[in-house]
């Protein structure tokens, strides 16, 4: 991923900045491809929005989360999660994969709020 943007970047930079890559022509070149300051690109924003609004943050299976957004399961696990997970935008459960916090602040949205230990769930408009 990171040779990909790297020629990226060289090829934006001999077309419009002489062949001298600098940090602002860097910055320049990420903008256009849309990837963020922490290196997510829209593929990676697209999957961790498809967790979060789609499916409430998770958990949600691989081949459910593939159908989503179009993208080969073997793709997403070996290309899109491991940085994912690195990051600490997503994890994976037994049930499925989860957004963190720190993927729906990363995303502008508000997390889910956790029920605590001394907070009664109400079920079926009864208490639990």
């Amino acid at each position: 991923m990171a040779n990909r943007l790297l020629k990226r970047v060289r090829d934006f930079a001999q077309m419009r900045a002489g062949g001298m890559v600098t940090v602002d022509v860097a910055h320049q070149a990420l903008g256009m491809l849309e990837v963020d300051q922490l290196g997510l690109d829209a593929t990676d924003r697209h999957l961790l929005e498809t967790i979060v609004h789609k499916f409430g943050g998770g958990p949600v299976g691989i081949a459910t989360l593939a159908a989503a957004t179009n993208e080969e399961p073997d793709t997403i696990e070996d290309v899109y999660e491991p940085f994912l997970l690195q990051l600490g935008f997503i994890q994976r459960t037994p049930r499925g994969r989860i957004a963190t916090e720190h993927a729906y602040h990363h995303l502008g949205v508000s997390p889910p709020r956790r029920e605590s230990a001394g907070v009664q769930q109400v079920f079926f408009g009864g208490e639990v």
